[in-house]
Order: C-alpha cells, then sequence, then structure tokens
C-alpha cells in the first residue's frame, strides 16, 4: 500500500509524462522519492479519462521494473497508443483526469466462487492469447463473478467458458486512486 504522498508523487508522474508527451515539451518535474518508492517494483495501469469518458487504458503486468518508470511508461502509451482511442489532444488535456491501478500478485484460481467482485481483478491466459479486467470493471458494469470471468476470457480473444477448457486464470487485487475523487477506491 501507498501513502497519500506518495500516490501523489505518483499521479504527478503519470501527469507530467502525459502533458509532456501531448505538448512535446519536456517537463522538469524531478519529485523527491523516499528510497522505498523510488526502488519499488511493480505492475500498474494507468487510465486516462475525459470528462469521465475513458480515453485510454495501458498497463503493465509483471512487477519486474521500477513502478515509477511502469507508471511514466504507461502513462504515455494511455494517452496516445491505445488503440480503441484516439491520441489525446493539447486542447483536452486540462479536462483529463488520471487514474492509476497499482497490481498486487497474481494468484492462479480454478473458477469464479474463488473472485471477490470489487476487489480482485482477473487475468485469462491461453497460448499466445491473454485479457485483463481491472477490479473497478466489474463493478462498473455490475457484473457478478461468472460474468466478470467470462468477459475477461473474451477480452483475450477466448470464448467465455475459456477457463474451463484449459485456460490459466489469475486474481489480483489493485491500489485504485486517481485525480478524480469520485472514482477513487
Amino acid at each position: 500500500m501507498t501513502n497519500q504522498n506518495d500516490r501523489a508523487t505518483l499521479l504527478k508522474i503519470a501527469r507530467e509524462a502525459v502533458a509532456a508527451h501531448v505538448t512535446g515539451v519536456a517537463q522538469a518535474f524531478r519529485p523527491a522519492m523516499p528510497d522505498d518508492l523510488a526502488s519499488r517494483l511493480g505492475g500498474a495501469f494507468v487510465s486516462v479519462h475525459h470528462h469521465g469518458d475513458l480515453r485510454g487504458c495501458i498497463g503493465y503486468i509483471a512487477a519486474d521494473r521500477r513502478l515509477t518508470e511502469v507508471i511514466a511508461q504507461c502513462a504515455v502509451s494511455a494517452c496516445s497508443a491505445d488503440p480503441r482511442f484516439r491520441p489525446v489532444s493539447e486542447s483536452e488535456l486540462a479536462d483529463v483526469d488520471i487514474e492509476l491501478s497499482l497490481l498486487g500478485p497474481l494468484l492462479p484460481i480454478s473458477g469464479p466462487d474463488e473472485i471477490e467482485i470489487g476487489r480482485h481483478g482477473l487475468v485469462v491466459e491461453l497460448d499466445r492469447s491473454r485479457g485483463l479486467l481491472l477490479p473497478q470493471v466489474a463493478t462498473e458494469w455490475k457484473w457478478d463473478a461468472l460474468t466478470f470471468l467470462a468477459q475477461t476470457c473474451r477480452k483475450a480473444g477466448l470464448p467465455a467458458d475459456a477457463w474451463k477448457l484449459g485456460a490459466s486464470v489469475w486474481k489480483f487485487e489493485a491500489e485504485v486512486f486517481g485525480e478524480n475523487a469520485k472514482r477513487e477506491t
């Protein structure tokens, strides 16, 4: 878990990375960070919203890189490289909100009875197909555990029941926070 200062620093890193990319002007933000945050390894997702609408969401699952670097790289990708959306423009920049999801470890599961809606995110993988849905997705869509699992399979490009047919499934927890207090959990 992070404290409020760490959260503010990570959000500032994401905001500055987005601003620098969108405007093409390098930012001089060099946050003072405690050693534990500066050296912390972790996976994360960065979501960019414009007036409450999703404009990009990109993440990195493995906990093998410094979290601060993951946040900055994912922030740039979320505002510019999510194939579902056009890149964020400079005119939108003042109206975007950033949300971070810091991922906990992946734990293997065998079915929906091991999923707690609002607490767990899911990863489904079979061969080279993989899909991930963050914990907040099931809550936002009011899905039950079976629907959440089926939708994660579909996100991977697999049949909804792929979890019964040999796909590997993991759950994870995420610490989710953002600039817009209405979306913080």
